[in-house]
């Protein structure tokens, strides 16, 4: 009776060795690549931009906030997340992660502009225009899509109160690196 269980714990053995990786790392790599204890770590903003460049926001928000942990809530790093954020229809989160970028000394154009699509989005119109003035008024009118976003919102604060619903619907429309454009469905 005692020879049944050793018997049984062979055959395993011996099953486990004629699999392709036997009891050692097998040469086509099923195995996940060891980590370099003493290698360098990417940039997190580097992969963040990269991630928002191939359409995943999500992930480049994670990215984003793990570059927040080396470099601090940085004005470029708030402009990151909130523009993740603004990629993934968190219009609040974005809002208050942009105001609080261009509150830095170091907030650009397309942060100014950013904000103006968070705030168009949520119907901030009067205020949007007047961020988009001053995108436009940093950038010196060189962005076209910047202008486009202007004329866009003094357009939409013009318009009557009465305009047709569904003839004013807005989409956002992304150029470039963690630019936005506002465009109309029509």
């Amino acid at each position: 009776m005692r020879i049944a269980p050793i018997a049984l714990l062979i055959v395993i053995l011996g099953l486990a060795a004629c699999s392709s990786g036997g009891f050692s790392e097998s040469g086509d790599r099923l195995f996940a690549p060891t980590a370099d204890p003493r290698g360098d770590a990417v940039d997190g903003l580097l992969v963040g931009h990269r991630l928002m460049d191939a359409r995943e926001p999500e992930l480049a928000l994670q990215a984003y906030i793990r570059a927040a942990g080396v470099y601090g809530l940085t004005g470029e790093v708030l402009s990151a997340i909130g523009s993740a954020n603004l990629a993934l229809g968190r219009l609040n989160q974005a809002e208050d992660q942009l105001r609080r970028a261009v509150d830095s000394d170091t907030a650009n154009p397309e942060v100014w502009n950013n904000l103006g699509v968070v705030l168009m989005e949520r119907g901030k119109t009067s205020e949007a225009a007047q961020i988009f003035r001053k995108a436009y008024a940093l950038d010196s009118g060189q962005s076209d899509a910047i202008r486009d976003n202007l004329r866009l919102a003094l357009a939409k604060q013009d318009e009557s109160f009465y305009a047709d619903a569904e003839a004013n619907e807005l989409r956002l429309v992304r150029r470039g690196t963690g630019e936005y454009l506002i465009r109309n469905n029509r």
